[in-house]
Order: structure tokens, then C-alpha cells, then sequence
């Protein structure tokens, strides 16, 4: 999926493993195998009962801002908890596309304890933004893409010349490549536009990407400085100025925190 700049820190990112970006992607797809979302499980029966099985499991795992906010118990654990189910075999997938194509770099440029707390701290501070702007919602909230949202940010500060071939539907999905600092901007302004187009109800949490995107640039920003990515200033440690190519088939944004 990835090719690097041929530099000492391309080769040093080459031979250096993601073990929690690979990671984080078995246990939500183990998670979501399990659950009552994959129908996969027959502990959770079939039809209605599946329904209802599931409705029952997000609304236990899943953020609801109403009950965050009045105080339930356990409810300041489910912006965490949520970053790990998912509400659909589509939403499953291409939120774990996304991380394995932009999560595995931005690992191995952070490193592995530093990445997993921001992974983590990122993504439940997407949701809690989310759920502080839909105080009142009892709609549950689930979903990945709050984190991998941060990591996108981080990814576009860190490796903003890396090349990334997105497929766009309205070119007939042809594969273009284009730099990471056109392709995320223009990711980010989709989730702005859809944003303010989101009703309540059923659908995809675009305030969560919004938030974890942000939250992500600034972290990388505030961490790294100058020193980013493969084509950092003069006398930075493998900067040779060729570009990163990252290879993948991303849709225009990842699957969203599902409200099912």
C-alpha cells in the first residue's frame, strides 16, 4: 500500500513495524465479528431480535450525549469504549482502511506509547465535542473515525508531500495522485460542508471528524515543530527531498461515528 522516499528516514520508516495501528484494526474487527452489528453472531438471535440486540449493545458501548452529560454511570467511559464498535460492515471497513493507510506512518514517525495515547485522547475528545454540541441527543454514537480523523491531521502536518491515490466517483473513479496537503484540506472541507447540512437523527457524526482532524493538526504542530516528514529543512536527519508515495483507494472521507 505504502512506498517511501529512498532517505534515512524513508528506510528507517520502511523497516520499523506499526504493531498498534495493526493492532487497533484486529480488535475492531474482532469487536465487531463478535457483536450483533456483523450478524455473524447467533447468540443474538435473528430479525427483530437482532434489532433490538443491537440497539441495546450501542446504546451500552456507544456515547449518548444526554446521559454523558446528566452524569450516568459508566457514561464518561463511552467516548472511549465507542471508538471500538462499529454500526456496519461499511462502517467497519472504511474507517480501518484509512487508518491502515495513514495510521501505520504516523505510528512509526510518533512511536508506538505516543501514538496509542493519542489515538486514543484524540478520538475521545472528537466525541466528546460531538456529544457537547448534541447536549441533548439521546441518538447513541459509535464509530473510529473521531481518532482516525487526529490521525489524518497528524499525517498532513507530519507528511504533507506525500503522494496519495485517492479514487474520485465523479472521475469515474479514476486513480489520481495527488499531495497529501491538497487531498486532506479538501477531505476536511467535505466534512465542514456536511457538517452544516447534518440533521439529527440516523447518519454519520461529520462535528467528530471535524474536531479529531483539528485536534490532530494541532497536536502534530505542538509535538513536532520543524521537524516533520521526509522533506523537513536543511540538516534535518534524512531529508533528501524526494517525496513520500503513499498508495491506497480512499473514498473522498472514511465512514463516519455511525448513530444507528
Amino acid at each position: 500500500m505504502i512506498s517511501y522516499w529512498n532517505g534515512t528516514v524513508g528506510r528507517a520508516l520502511r523497516t520499523s513495524s506499526a504493531p498498534v495501528t495493526y493492532g487497533l484494526i484486529a480488535l475492531c474487527c474482532l469487536i465487531f465479528v463478535l457483536g450483533p452489528a456483523s450478524g455473524l453472531n447467533p447468540a443474538y438471535g435473528a430479525g427483530d431480535g437482532l434489532a433490538a440486540a443491537q440497539r441495546a449493545y450501542f446504546r451500552r458501548w456507544g456515547v449518548v450525549p444526554a446521559e454523558l452529560f446528566e452524569g450516568a454511570p459508566g457514561a464518561a467511559l463511552s467516548p472511549a469504549t465507542a471508538l471500538f464498535v462499529h454500526g456496519s460492515w461499511v462502517h467497519l471497513l472504511g474507517n480501518m482502511l484509512f487508518l491502515h493507510v495513514f495510521g501505520a506512518m504516523t505510528e512509526r514517525r510518533m512511536g508506538r506509547v505516543e501514538f496509542t495515547l493519542f489515538y486514543t485522547g484524540c478520538g475521545y475528545l472528537a466525541l466528546l465535542g460531538y456529544a457537547a454540541a448534541n447536549a441533548q441527543s439521546s441518538q447513541s454514537l459509535v464509530g473510529a473515525s473521531g481518532a482516525i480523523s487526529a490521525v489524518l491531521g497528524a499525517f498532513l502536518y507530519l507528511f504533507p508531500r506525500a503522494r496519495v491515490t485517492s479514487l474520485l466517483p465523479f472521475l469515474f473513479f479514476l486513480p489520481l495522485r495527488f499531495p497529501a496537503w491538497v487531498v486532506l484540506p479538501f477531505w476536511a472541507a467535505l466534512q465542514w460542508v456536511a457538517a452544516g447540512r447534518a440533521s439529527q437523527g440516523p447518519g454519520v457524526a461529520y462535528l467528530a471528524h471535524l474536531v479529531g482532524f483539528g485536534l490532530g493538526l494541532l497536536y502534530a504542530w505542538a509535538r513536532f515543530g520543524e521537524r516533520r516528514g521526509p522533506r523537513g529543512p536543511a540538516g534535518a536527519a534524512g531529508g533528501d527531498g524526494r517525496a513520500t508515495r503513499v498508495k491506497a483507494a480512499p473514498a473522498p472521507a472514511p465512514e463516519g461515528e455511525n448513530q444507528p
